[in-house]
C-alpha cells in the first residue's frame, strides 16, 4: 500500500484479507476445538454456534466452555471471561486515535469484530506512514476473514463433538498456544509489554492448578499490573548515573 498508486477501499480490503491469512490458520484448529469442547461439556449445537456468532470471543468463548463442563457458578464463569477479555480496552485504546473520525456505523461493527488475530495485523497498517484514507478497509477485510473462519470451524467443531468420541485428544488445541505466541512476540518492543508477558506467563503457570480457571484471571490482572508499573517507573532496576559536575559560567 505504499506504492505510487493511491490506494482503493477494494484493495485496502484484499489486503486486509491477505495479511490475516496466517493467523486465520492458525485459528481453524481453535475453532474447531471450541466447538467440540462446547458440545461434550453440555453446551447445545444452538448455544454453542450463538456463542459463536454473537460472543465471538475465541478464548473467552473456551475457558466458557470448559468452566461450564466443570460446573462452575455463572457469576464464576462472566467474571473470569470478563478478565480475560479486558485486554480488549488496551486494543480499543490503541486503534481509538486512528478510528475516531469514522461514523458510529463503522464504529460499532468494527469493535464487535475487534480480535487478537486482527489488531496485529491492522495496528501495523495504521501505523504505516502513508495518506490512505480507507485504512478502515484494510480493518473490514481481516475482521471479515476472521468471523467467516470462526463460524465455520466452530460448526465444524459441533458437528465433531456429536459425532467423534473425545476429540479434544487430538491434541489440536495446541494450536491456540503457538497462534498467541506468534502474536504475541513481534508486539514486544518496549520495557512495560515485556515485563506484562513474562509477570502474566509466570503467574499462569504458578496458578495453573487454581479451581475455575481462576489462575487466567489471577495471571492477567497480574500481567496488567507489571505493565503499569514498569511504565509508570521506567527507571526501575537500572543504576543511576552520577550527575556531572556544572562548570561555573
Amino acid at each position: 500500500m505504499t506504492g505510487s498508486a493511491p490506494a482503493t477501499r477494494r484493495a485496502e480490503l484484499l489486503a486486509g484479507m491477505k495479511a490475516t491469512i496466517p493467523l486465520v490458520i492458525g485459528a481453524i484448529p481453535f475453532g474447531m476445538i471450541f466447538g467440540a469442547v462446547a458440545v461434550t461439556n453440555g453446551l447445545s449445537p444452538a448455544a454453542a454456534a450463538g456463542m459463536s456468532a454473537f460472543v465471538y470471543a475465541g478464548s473467552a468463548q473456551f475457558i466458557a466452555a470448559n468452566l461450564v463442563g466443570t460446573g462452575a457458578p455463572a457469576a464464576i464463569i462472566i467474571l473470569t471471561t470478563l478478565v480475560v477479555n479486558m485486554r480488549h480496552i488496551l486494543y480499543a485504546a490503541t486503534l481509538a486515535p486512528h478510528v475516531k473520525r469514522l461514523p458510529q456505523r463503522w464504529l460499532a461493527p468494527l469493535g464487535f469484530w475487534l480480535t487478537d488475530e486482527t489488531f496485529v495485523v491492522v495496528i501495523q497498517r495504521y501505523e504505516q506512514q502513508d495518506a490512505s484514507p480507507y485504512k478502515h478497509y484494510y480493518y473490514l477485510g481481516s475482521a471479515l476473514l476472521m468471523y467467516a473462519n470462526w463460524q465455520l470451524c466452530s460448526w465444524i467443531g459441533i458437528i465433531a463433538g456429536q459425532t467423534i468420541p473425545d476429540p479434544t485428544r487430538w491434541g489440536l488445541d495446541f494450536a491456540m498456544v503457538v497462534t498467541f505466541i506468534g502474536m504475541i512476540v513481534p508486539m514486544v518492543r518496549n520495557r512495560p509489554t515485556l515485563a506484562a508477558v513474562l509477570v502474566a506467563g509466570a503467574v499462569a503457570l504458578l496458578a495453573h492448578g487454581l479451581p475455575n480457571q481462576l489462575g487466567l484471571m489471577v495471571a492477567a490482572l497480574a500481567g496488567v499490573g507489571a505493565g503499569m508499573l514498569a511504565q509508570i517507573f521506567p527507571g526501575a532496576g537500572e543504576t543511576p548515573q552520577p550527575a556531572k559536575a556544572e562548570r561555573a559560567p
